[in-house]
């Protein structure tokens, strides 16, 4: 039986660029400059190397330097720059600023250090995420120990943002058809990925070939150093588990308690990855389905497959003729707009009621404006038609750590079949989003890898069953490369599942976190 439970915001991995915007789907691996120590392979077989335990004597003032911190304006926080090198095989040519926040343990009990998160994206702020969620709803036990901190990555928010295009750009680009159906529409569609690119090249020239995930693990450990921290102790949610997980293989002696919830599998291709999240937001959608069905307001039919044939036709009536949606803009909704407003939907089943109504409206009464709403929400767009830098950090990030999953509009093509065959419903514009780094202004300096992170202290790897966006095979694969992982799963619907209303799960995780306990490897939590 459906059971809902607790919202809580995370900045959700992002397929196909959610829809166009950030298609490179957002695992990574080795950056150049860590070239050196981490050995990458296309089959995934090669590991992700250590770093030598002794900081080199360049990064030395990275390492050393002292954080002026100061209040921030929301209550209990404080704010403060971390200098970190632009490039970190040349330290000497030039830095990084990057934006950091963390609200003090609040007592009682005893100090047990810094506790940094990250919400995933990439792209998303960190430093928003801890101000306006794990800062203030984290268990109160926790926050009493624990010093709540984040940093934004390179690239993102607050910290030397990537920048692409102005906001009515962004309008018409999240409004390209991602189903073409003649040589004059892929044309179309290639043309907004390129246009995408070239923004992101002439707005951003040096910054993009210097965020990767590796560099911004390489950030978080001259952030521990800084805050005086022995080792790291960190909660990363979706992509953060990547960002975390490569921190653990590169300095695996100075992993504390790591928590990695929504795991991504850092050895599968971007076209594997492309595929199986593709399959993923199927799972959840039949999930959405099933549930529906037993609703009085489904209004798109009373079995889960007509819910699924009755969604499809219902996209292919809006890439014909899109409905209005009151928008001061003069944005209607169309296929690209309503699909990414129901992907965005799947990422939490407290959502699915919403979803119901915002469909029925749309279907029956064309008024667009609910699923506009989903799909702003995603693509964090606020009501005065400017965008955050989200996708724009996303498509830098995913572009730089993996080869483009397909280069040609031709490889696309060859690979519906097998996106249809994932998703019915939202595989062929999943496919055609996934063309967009084929076009990146840089090339990629990283591969798919394995990360084992041999001798670290044990990782809690946690992954939910019917996950839509970091399917559940990728934690038990990240679990399985990881040599002191302790799976977790949780047996339900949305992305990520710590804080989310799971008494099992919260009370695994605090035991963890307070008194260094993991779990039982393999241990599973059921609704609660």
């Amino acid at each position: 039986m459906h059971t809902r439970r607790t919202s809580r915001p995370t900045r959700p991995l992002r397929i196909g660029g959610a829809l166009l915007a950030a298609a490179a789907l957002l695992v990574s691996a080795c950056s150049s400059s860590a070239s050196s120590t981490a050995a990458t392979a296309a089959d995934g077989g090669a590991a992700l190397g250590a770093l030598p335990r002794a900081t080199p004597a360049a990064l030395a003032p990275y390492y050393e330097q002292k954080l002026s911190w100061r209040g921030c304006g929301v209550a209990g926080f404080q704010c403060a720059t971390l200098r970190a090198p632009l490039d970190y095989a040349k330290p000497a040519g030039g830095e990084v600023k990057l934006a950091v926040s963390r609200k003090k343990a609040t007592g009682p009990g005893e100090r047990l250090g810094s506790l940094l998160v990250n919400p995933g994206g990439p792209g998303g702020s960190a430093v928003a995420y801890v101000q306006g969620h794990a800062g203030v709803r984290y268990p109160v036990k926790v926050r009493a120990q624990y010093d709540m901190v984040a940093v934004d990555p390179r690239g993102v928010a607050g910290s030397e943002p990537v920048e692409c295009l102005t906001g009515p750009e962004m309008d018409m680009y999240t409004q390209t058809d991602l189903t073409p159906d003649d040589t004059g529409e892929k044309t179309a569609l290639v043309a907004a990925h390129q246009w995408f690119a070239e923004g992101c090249g002439q707005r951003s020239p040096k910054l993009l070939r210097h965020v990767s995930t590796v560099e911004a693990a390489r950030d978080m450990d001259i952030l521990r150093a800084v805050l005086g921290d022995e080792k790291l102790t960190y909660v990363g949610a979706s992509y953060g588990t990547f960002l975390g997980a490569t921190y653990a293989g590169l300095f695996p002696e100075r992993v504390g308690r790591l928590v990695l919830d929504g795991a991504l599998d850092p050895s599968l291709p971007a076209h594997r990855l492309n595929q199986e999240q593709t399959a993923g937001f199927e799972t959840a959608f039949q999930a959405f389905a099933n549930d529906c069905v037993r609703r009085e307001d489904c209004v798109l039919g009373r079995t889960p497959e007509q819910v699924g044939e009755n969604l499809r036709a219902f996209f292919q009536r809006l890439d014909a003729r899109p409905v209005p949606t009151g928008d001061p803009d003069g944005r209607q909704l169309g296929e690209a707009l309503a699909t990414t407003g129901v992907i965005a939907a799947m990422y939490d089943e407290g959502s699915w009621p919403r979803l119901r109504q915002a469909l029925t409206e749309a279907v029956r009464d064309d008024d667009g404006a609910g699923l506009l709403a989903f799909s702003d929400r995603y693509f964090e767009r606020d009501a005065g038609g400017g965008y955050s830098n989200l996708m724009y950090a996303n498509a830098a990030v995913n572009c730089l750590d993996l080869p483009a999953a397909y280069s040609t509009p031709e490889q696309v093509e060859r690979a519906l079949p097998e996106f249809d065959k994932a998703s019915p419903v939202f595989g062929r514009a999943l496919a055609w989003a996934s063309l967009n780094c084929a076009y990146w202004p840089v090339k990629p300096t990283g591969g798919p890898h394995r990360i084992e992170a041999k001798g670290a202290a044990p990782i809690v790897v946690v992954g939910t069953t019917r996950d839509p966006a970091t399917p559940y095979h990728w934690a038990e694969a990240l679990a399985s490369q990881l040599s002191s992982a302790r799976l977790l799963t949780y047996d339900g619907d949305g992305h990520t599942a710590y804080g989310r209303g799971s008494t099992c799960i919260d009370s695994t995780i605090n035991a963890y976190l307070l008194r260094g306990t993991p779990p039982t490897d393999k241990k599973r939590c059921s609704p609660s």
